[in-house]
């Protein structure tokens, strides 16, 4: 995502590593390096022009401390950080303010989705339909795309997935049809209203008539215009036009997740002045979220985007559980069962590359990473293998040996040397996270702070552990992390929280070398058998 915005930053970045000051020649070598980046994501020109421009102006015509007085002890900041401070800035007014959600004040309030063919019209509006169900809302869909033939079976699947009424009459122009739906959702008890029009181009005049008078008969309180995020600016233009006869309130990017470009995100607000509501981020239902531009600008100047990772872990993972897995994690005894449970949850949240973007700084060693150690299919294997052992193998993992892993080998259709790697890593972790657990005191750390105490060295609740930083230090937006997922910024990741109470030691976990040690006798004296006989 955003990979080629994300290139020129990092490269600009590097040009002012080690300038003692910012002039106006190091800036210009660096804002050409912005400039190769935003064209080449298809930014609109004035909009780059723009942007360059700001930047420029402020980098040069600012006096600034870089001593930050953040922490306890300060951090010296570069010019090169105020430089991307100042990016970090331009970049989030450029594509917000987001202003607020969807207007839900009718009764009922009424969604009407608008757009090109092909954008992902229905599928959106499936997708907001399950947003608005979490948050508590009955939404009711509007087959109102009776030209293309397989788009109201689209969407009656859809509904029959969510749970969600879908109102459709075979034959019933979609303006008497959009007027009656908002009639039937009175009557039975619905609170949102959420048309599914049909695709069409801008030229297109009929239909883009019959836009203005479902507009006119319903007064829908959104009109939202589903843009593909990687068709760029012909998308923008398209916009511009469907915003002059629909006056819509917000734009939702879909595809954003297989967008290396950018250049709609960048553009459309500046363009046509309305902002971007939602961003489709996968094809599953439940990947709609909320566009935040201060996040979308640290992705992209390689700060990840921390806020939208925790709402990740907070929707799909259960608090007491993870604290559960964490206690087991931190005293060694961690089974393959407890390991299956991790990636199932892991996977929930999308793919392994997508949820490595958001973290900080991810984008500078992503080079580092190999490209199956971010290969989604690789946690499909270590599924596979899982399920292929016995539940005594999954609850006890000492108890594997060779002629046990070519059995799982074969039922998972894998190799012998793949899943004694998996087995071996899986020890190794284990070992360390209780190394960790029993030499740090982590688990009565992480209770103390859990219950609102202090970590060594002062942090406590809702304190920014990265407050200071030379890349977070001052960039707005991107403060007061700790104070996420009720004061711990950990609080339901894997392998993180806190035990509900401290229990007696236990003996402690064979080491990893002592567990291949025994390993290799229990083999011996197998070969010594098969020798005997």
């Amino acid at each position: 995502m955003l990979e080629t915005l994300a290139k020129g930053f990092r490269n600009a970045r590097n040009k002012l590593q080690g300038r003692a000051t910012l002039s106006e020649e190091n800036i210009s070598d660096a804002l050409r390096e912005v400039r190769v980046s935003l064209l080449e994501a298809d930014v609109e020109i004035g909009v780059v022009k723009q942007f360059l421009n700001t930047v420029k102006e402020r980098s040069l015509g600012e006096v600034v401390s870089l001593k930050s007085k953040t922490g306890p002890m300060g951090v010296t900041l570069t010019p090169g950080d105020h430089f991307i401070k100042i990016c970090h800035d331009e970049l989030t007014a450029l594509m917000g303010p987001v202003n607020e959600g969807l207007s839900l004040t009718g009764k009922p309030a009424i969604v009407m989705m608008v757009g090109l063919q092909g954008s992902g019209k229905t599928t959106t509006a499936g997708k907001l339909a399950r947003k608005l169900q979490k948050e508590g809302k009955k939404p009711l869909l509007v087959a109102a795309d009776i030209y293309r033939p397989a788009a109201i079976d689209q969407l009656m699947t859809l509904g029959r997935k969510l749970g969600v009424p879908v109102f459709s009459i075979k034959g019933m122009k979609p303006v008497e049809l959009c007027t009656l739906a908002v009639t039937q959702a009175k009557n039975v008890g619905r609170d949102v209203v959420i048309f599914d029009t049909a695709g069409r181009l801008a030229i297109d005049n009929e239909l883009m008539d019959e836009l203005v008078q479902i507009k006119a008969k319903t007064n829908p309180g959104n009109i939202l215009f589903v843009c593909d995020a990687m068709i760029g600016q012909d998308a923008v233009r398209t916009a511009a036009e469907f915003d002059r006869k629909l006056d819509f309130t917000g734009f939702v990017l879909t595809k954003m997740d297989g967008d290396a470009r950018g250049g709609a995100a960048l553009s459309i607000k500046t363009v046509t002045g309305k902002p971007v509501k939602f961003v489709g981020m996968g094809e599953a239902l439940d990947k709609l979220e909320d566009f935040r531009p201060e996040g979308v600008a640290g992705r992209i100047l390689g700060f990840g985007d921390v806020v939208s990772l925790v709402k990740d872990f907070e929707q799909h993972i259960d608090q007491a559980t993870a604290e559960r897995d964490a206690e087991k994690m931190l005293r060694g005894e961690f089974s393959f069962e407890d390991f299956l449970k991790q990636v199932e949850m892991v996977q929930k949240m999308g793919s392994l590359k997508d949820l490595f973007e958001k973290l900080p700084f991810f984008a500078d060693f992503k080079d580092q990473i190999p490209a199956e150690a971010l290969d989604d299919r690789e946690l499909d294997k270590i599924k596979a293998m899982i399920h292929s052992m016995t539940s005594e193998e999954r609850r006890n993992p000492d108890v594997l040996t060779d002629s046990r892993f070519r059995r799982i080998a074969k039922g998972s259709g894998t190799s012998f040397e793949e899943v004694e790697a998996v087995y071996q890593r899986f020890l190794q972790a284990r070992q360390m996270m209780a190394s960790l657990g029993q030499s740090s005191g982590m688990l009565g750390q992480l209770n103390a702070l859990r219950n609102g105490g202090k970590m060594p060295g002062g942090m406590g609740r809702g304190v920014n552990p990265f407050a200071g930083g030379p890349a977070f230090g001052g960039t707005g937006g991107m403060g007061g992390m700790g104070g996420m997922g009720g004061g711990n910024p950990y609080a339901g990741m894997p392998g993180w929280g806190a035990p509900a109470k401290p229990e007696a030691p236990k003996k402690p976990a064979l080491t990893v070398d002592e567990k291949l040690a025994r390993r290799q006798k229990a083999k011996d004296a197998q070969k010594a058998r098969k020798k005997n006989r």
